[in-house]
């Protein structure tokens, strides 16, 4: 079974890792300015904005801390789940850390909004990768042959 799962882990691996980078990126204006090709930020002021929309019982300053709080979460996450390093806590982090996002997503704007952004796939996916037994090609791998 392992060796059926080498694949598609590492291909899950990318995909989640680029999912978690790729709004990190946009919320810091690395991809471009708001409103260019695909950029639904642009930068840290307009995600501040839209995370407030999420967490409207919160005052700014505290929605700053928690915009905050999940990006370096999901800058994290993502790296680790790109190098495949502590995989399945990444995975479980990428699926806690998603949940969240869904639940502040339909109590705040409705449940299409997570639909449309693929949230509760991302979910899904890093459930999934959490319960794979082996990581190949990964640091995990690399680690667990050179202490043997």
């Amino acid at each position: 079974m392992e060796d059926q799962l080498k694949i598609p882990q590492l291909l899950l691996r990318g995909a989640l890792g680029i999912t978690f980078l790729t709004p990190v990126s946009d919320r810091l204006g690395i991809l471009g300015p708001a409103g260019t090709g695909n950029i639904e930020w642009g930068n840290w002021h307009n995600f501040i904005d839209y995370t407030s929309t999420l967490m409207p019982v919160l005052e700014r300053p505290v929605v700053n801390v928690m915009g905050g709080i999940a990006t370096v979460a999901e800058l994290i996450i993502g790296i680790l789940l790109l190098i495949g390093y502590k995989t399945k806590y990444a995975a479980t982090g990428a699926s806690l850390l998603t949940l969240t996002f869904i639940v502040f997503m339909i109590l705040s704007v409705g449940i299409q909004k997570p639909i449309n952004y693929g949230v509760f796939t991302a979910a899904a996916a890093s459930f999934l990768l959490s319960r794979i037994p082996d990581y190949k090609w990964s640091a995990d791998r690399l680690l667990a042959t050179k202490s043997i």
